[in-house]
Formats: C-alpha cells, sequence, structure tokens
C-alpha cells in the first residue's frame, strides 16, 4: 500500500519540482540584444535614406543598459558607397562632448553604427579591420550594419579574459519611454557631418618635375586616381558634384 502512493507521488510530482531537483540543471543565460527605441531606429533609417553612400556613427546607450541604443550620433566623416571614413578631430570633439555631458565611454563609445547601400549587411574585410583596430582594445564593442534593404547584422566583441564575440539578434523597443522624431534636425546633421570623400595627394609630389605635376581635371579625373587605386565609386563621389580646381586643395603642396 505504501508502495503504490510511493508511486502515485513520484507521477504526479509537479514539473517546477522536477526541474529545480536536478543539481545539473543549467537554463540558457538571457541571450544578449541590441535594442532601439522607436525614435533611433527611425532616426537611422532616415539617415540611411538621405544619400547613395554609406553612413556612420555611434549608438548612445541607456543609462542601465548599454545594449539599449537611445539616439543614433554621427560625426563628421567622408562616405562613400563602399566606405566610411571618421574625422579624428570629429571623433575627439564628439567624445569629449559626450564626457562634458557626464556619460561614459561605454554609453557612447561601444557601438559602431554604420549603414550599406546594397541588399547586404555582411561586415566587409574593411570593416572587419576597422573594428579590430578601432575597438579591439576595448572591454566590449558592437558592430551594427544596416542594409538599404533593412539586413542587418550586429557582432559582440569582449575582451575581457579569453575574450570571444558573438553575432546578436537585433530588435526596436517599445517598452521604454521615447521621443517624437525630428527630421529637420536629423537632416541638419547628416548635412553638417557627412561629406564626400577629400582627394588626397602624395606627400613627395613637391618633388616631381614641373611638367609632371597633375593641373587639369581630365588628369585628376584619370591619371590621379589610377596612381592611388581609387575604386570606381570614389572618383565619381569626389569629381563627379561640381567642377573641380586643382589649385585649391594642393596649393600648400604643388607649386603653381
Amino acid at each position: 500500500m505504501n508502495d503504490a502512493k510511493t508511486a502515485e507521488r513520484r507521477r504526479t510530482k509537479p514539473r517546477r519540482w522536477l526541474r529545480h531537483s536536478n543539481p545539473y540543471h543549467n537554463p540558457r543565460p538571457h541571450q544578449p540584444t541590441l535594442r532601439f527605441s522607436p525614435t533611433a531606429w527611425a532616426k537611422l533609417l532616415f539617415l540611411r535614406d538621405l544619400g547613395p553612400t554609406e553612413v556612420g556613427g555611434f549608438g548612445i546607450s541607456a543609462a542601465d543598459d548599454c545594449l539599449s541604443i537611445e539616439d543614433v550620433q554621427l560625426v563628421r566623416q567622408s562616405c562613400t558607397s563602399v566606405t566610411v571614413h571618421f574625422d579624428d578631430a570629429a571623433v575627439a570633439d564628439y567624445f569629449d562632448s559626450q564626457v562634458d555631458q557626464g556619460l561614459q565611454p561605454s554609453r557612447f563609445g561601444r557601438v559602431w553604427i554604420h549603414t550599406h547601400p546594397g541588399s547586404s549587411a555582411t561586415p566587409s574585410l574593411r570593416d572587419e579591420e576597422t573594428f579590430a583596430c578601432s575597438f579591439g582594445s576595448v572591454d566590449w564593442a558592437v558592430m551594427f550594419i544596416l542594409a538599404q534593404e533593412g539586413q542587418t547584422s550586429a557582432r559582440l566583441r569582449f575582451n575581457i579574459g579569453p575574450g570571444g564575440s558573438l553575432e546578436i539578434p537585433v530588435g526596436v523597443d517599445f517598452s521604454r519611454d521615447f521621443s517624437a522624431s525630428n527630421q529637420a534636425d536629423w537632416k541638419a546633421e547628416y548635412e553638417r557631418c557627412v561629406l564626400p570623400p577629400q582627394p588626397r595627394p602624395p606627400a613627395i609630389i613637391d618633388d616631381w618635375p614641373a611638367d609632371t605635376v597633375p593641373r587639369t581635371n581630365e588628369f585628376l579625373d584619370e591619371e590621379w586616381a589610377d596612381l592611388f587605386g581609387w575604386p570606381d565609386d570614389e572618383r565619381e563621389l569626389a569629381y563627379g558634384h561640381e567642377e573641380f580646381n586643382p589649385s585649391e586643395p594642393f596649393a600648400e603642396v604643388v607649386h603653381v
């Protein structure tokens, strides 16, 4: 009789008891997720669609959650359809301004965000190099990419202990308070920060014979770009918007 009652109790033992009675039970920890506020997500989509090039910036996190992005902040940068180059002085000014507001670098300098004009959010070789060189020494960082057709990629890298990295999901978080959109300010920020690539003269140009110094737009459009191996999209962005005067950007290095 007692054996029958014991067997009955075992069959009806609640599942939660069974779960907690296992000393080796190790539930899967909560998977980290990069979450944007609706305002930050709307701003990023707006900035992505303003021009034909990539655009990049930093995510500003919530005070209590480093993976909850409340804003996307641009810095002065030169962009093409395949590259984003941040101006070093502008990055330094950005860091100074955020520190002056009382923020820690973990809130404003760990989430690198940029867009891809195409359909792929897969990091390019240059993306990988930039992430490794610029964020390889901090305790943790995220590289986030948003493609033109909505594809996303988010990689969390941590350099504490043995280090490592993992792909994390991305979402929009409506559970927190968020502000209204401000497209006029977003556009002004874009126009202030996002610039076409600037021509890059060689350091040895002073030693060139006078008859070989580039003086015409035709040379700059073709031979100059060939010399530096510029891809076609960089040539178009550098010289395709307006008539180029070679005496202005090279006045200090080209004696004409």
